[in-house]
């Protein structure tokens, strides 16, 4: 490990100063700090965290490994901590006794980022962490991990590889591994499955695509494999050389903790003859999740997965529609039709053209939430029932609704469908003709004669609730959307308060159009507040933040809520607390003003479009000043009561210790 690794960056008594994962990063971060390895303390957490955030890092042996890449870190470092108490990093078999802290940075070189993922292979190797654990000194184990001094290996008694004849040639496996930072999961789960297959006497060959890059598998090696494994977290690059051939698709975490169970199943599913089109299938991180997954988990990521694909559509489509209002005034959707009547030199006709484009546009929201439901329970196969269920929510009114319901039902036929045996001949034309053609005709006579109608009725009257809002009902499904829109800011309770007001739109009615203006301004405040909380007291946030909050004036202006994150990310408890008692503030006082919108973004820059745009300001001010003023003086009783945190690392300290 060259020197990433000294006597000054090992605790073998962590757990003398920290009992929590947060505890344990903050304490082997500080000796990075105090070697000028990182340069903003809290910031540099912020990304560990950020990183924690997408996955757990612990891992089955008493393992844990929180790391992430910063520009708060000066060069590639680890720290190693031992915990006889052992501190819980979501391991599925308990807490960690050996936990490593990995830093990289932001534009760490190969050369380095290959030592790291050495490191992370060593940790699947028994004898390795048993020396660890057995190491006397902070020095010994820094010589052990760089690789001074080597391990005794620990002898196992590995199963008996199964008799191969010489006629017959063992079974063939290439596989991807790959995580979101790169640097451990992707090589330790490479690690962990190449060893298995040793076990079970099958050929592996495995493509880490980590930070460093990747070489691909050569065509002639994939040709030859009988299956394929993915084990992944990011979507795998260039997906579509290992097309038609059995497929394992999950986490790479299952990769590392129970790699001879996917052997196991890739060969059952080669046995039986099951083929996979893996080219088009989303990563795990995307799609309906890993087995066991409850339910409600699996439904909120197909929902997700709708909504996700929506967005680009609402942003086009809206904002031309926006921009239409704005340059013909609100009698432009009135105009005819631009191929009739179009004049090069009227400021209207460009206005009906934006008008219409975007109109367009937004036509397909329904359909696309429908088709993308449908993709993410039943991949490819799910986008033609999906698209028809949805483009028939359309034609009978059954609106916002109607698709979620249409997105649904496509893809609970096609999985259904999928679980049928089919003859080998007519495996290959089962996703192009067979599952396309039966699926729809169910999903349209379904949509059409049963369910259609009760969903166009309950779609007629929450259209006729929402038009009928008025003084303290109104009031609080403000404070409600409010609260949603800053919980997760920019997370499924985001979405799904977004995408609720985002399919009212089409109704174009008066209530649609204050949902939709109550929820863009609870959406700007978080940014906004945290900006504003910057600037009026910097000395309680770090300099990472203070620069974040520069930025934030504009994300907020732009309603993008995700400019809070960093914040967040770094002191959830006070931030998000703060935000939500903001963004109800502003969405109740939105709908009690009677603000409307007709454009679903845009933040200031279609304040012209706003009905009561003076007021409306006032209510995203209110808010803003609250949810800043709350961070403030929570943070402030956090600064006077240092006795509960470890000493402050101000910036000329850290200055100085680089």
């Amino acid at each position: 490990m060259s020197q990433m690794i000294t006597a000054e960056l090992v605790d073998l008594h962590l757990d003398l100063a920290a009992d929590s994962k947060e505890a344990a990063a903050r304490t082997l971060a500080e000796r990075m700090v105090a070697l000028g390895r990182v340069t903003d303390l809290d910031g540099f957490l912020a990304d560990v965290a950020a990183r924690e955030a997408q996955m757990p890092t612990g891992l089955d042996g008493g393992i844990g490994i929180p790391h992430c890449r910063s520009a708060h870190v000066t060069e590639p470092t680890l720290a190693f901590g031992r915990s006889a108490a052992g501190i819980d990093f979501g391991a599925p078999d308990g807490p960690a006794d050996l936990i490593f802290l990995i830093a990289a940075p932001a534009g760490a070189d190969d050369a380095h980022l290959s030592i790291l993922s050495s490191l992370a292979r060593q940790l699947m190797d028994d004898g390795f962490t048993a020396a660890l654990r057995a190491a006397a000194t902070a020095e010994a184990a820094a010589a052990l991990i760089r690789g001074e001094e080597a391990a005794e290996p620990q002898v196992e008694e590995a199963p008996e590889p199964a008799a191969q004849s010489h006629e017959t040639q063992p079974f063939r496996i290439v596989a991807v591994t790959s995580c979101p930072t790169g640097i451990a999961h992707t090589y330790m789960a490479a690690e962990s499955l190449e060893r298995a297959a040793r076990a079970e006497g099958v050929e592996i060959a495995v493509e880490t695509q980590g930070s460093s890059g990747f070489t691909r598998l050569a065509p002639a090696v994939i040709a030859a494999a009988d299956g394929v494994i993915f084990a992944h977290d990011v979507p795998v690059r260039d997906k579509e050389r290992f097309a038609g051939k059995p497929t394992v698709d999950v986490g790479v975490k299952a990769g590392v903790n129970r790699p001879g169970e996917l052997i196991a199943e890739v060969r059952d599913k080669a046995a039986c003859g099951e083929i996979a089109e893996p080219g088009a299938k989303p990563s795990p991180v995307e799609a309906a999740g890993e087995p066991g997954e409850g339910y409600g988990t699996k439904l909120r990521k197909w929902l997700m997965s709708g909504v996700s694909y929506m967005v680009p559509f609402v942003a086009a489509g809206g904002l031309l529609i926006a921009l239409g209002f704005a340059i013909g005034g609100y009698k432009v959707d009135k105009a005819p039709s631009v191929m009739d009547h179009f004049l090069w030199t009227d400021a209207t006709s460009w206005a009906a053209l934006l008008f219409q484009i975007g109109g367009l546009a937004f036509s397909f929201l329904v359909p696309v939430l429908a088709g993308y439901i449908a993709y993410g329970m039943a991949d490819r196969p799910g986008l033609v029932p999906g698209f028809v269920g949805g483009a028939i929510a359309v034609a009978i009114k059954a609106g916002f609704l109607g698709g979620l319901a249409a997105g649904l039902i496509a893809g609970a036929v096609v999985m259904a469908i999928q679980k049928v045996r089919i003859p080998a001949p007519l495996r290959g034309i089962m996703p192009v003709v067979v599952i396309p053609l039966i699926s729809s005709a169910i999903v349209g006579f379904l949509m059409f004669l049963v369910i259609g109608e009760p969903i166009a009725k309950l779609q007629s009257a929450l259209t006729s609730w929402l038009n009928g809002l008025s003084g303290a009902n109104a009031i609080v499904l403000g404070v409600i959307l409010g609260l949603m829109m800053c919980f997760d800011l920019g997370g499924p309770l985001n979405k799904v308060a977004y995408a609720f007001a985002v399919g009212g739109l089409a109704d174009g009615t008066d209530g649609s159009f204050k949902v939709m203006a109550a929820v863009m301004a609870a959406g700007m405040v978080p940014p906004l507040a945290m900006a504003l909380a910057t600037t009026v007291r910097g000395r309680l946030f770090t300099r990472t933040e203070r620069q974040n909050g520069k930025a934030a004036w504009v994300l907020g202006a732009s309603f993008i809520t995700e400019g809070a994150i960093p914040f967040a990310a770094a002191d959830p408890l006070r931030v998000i607390p703060s935000a939500m008692a903001g963004g109800a503030v502003t969405g109740a006082l939105s709908m009690a003003f009677g603000c409307t919108l007709r454009a679903p973004h845009g933040g200031i820059f279609v304040v012209p479009l706003i009905g009561n745009a003076f007021l409306y300001l006032l209510a995203v001010a209110a808010g803003t000043a609250v949810s800043a003023a709350l961070v403030i003086l929570l943070k402030g009783l956090r600064k006077r009561q240092p006795e509960h945190e470890a000493p402050a690392l101000d910036e000329e300290r850290v200055t100085v210790a680089a």
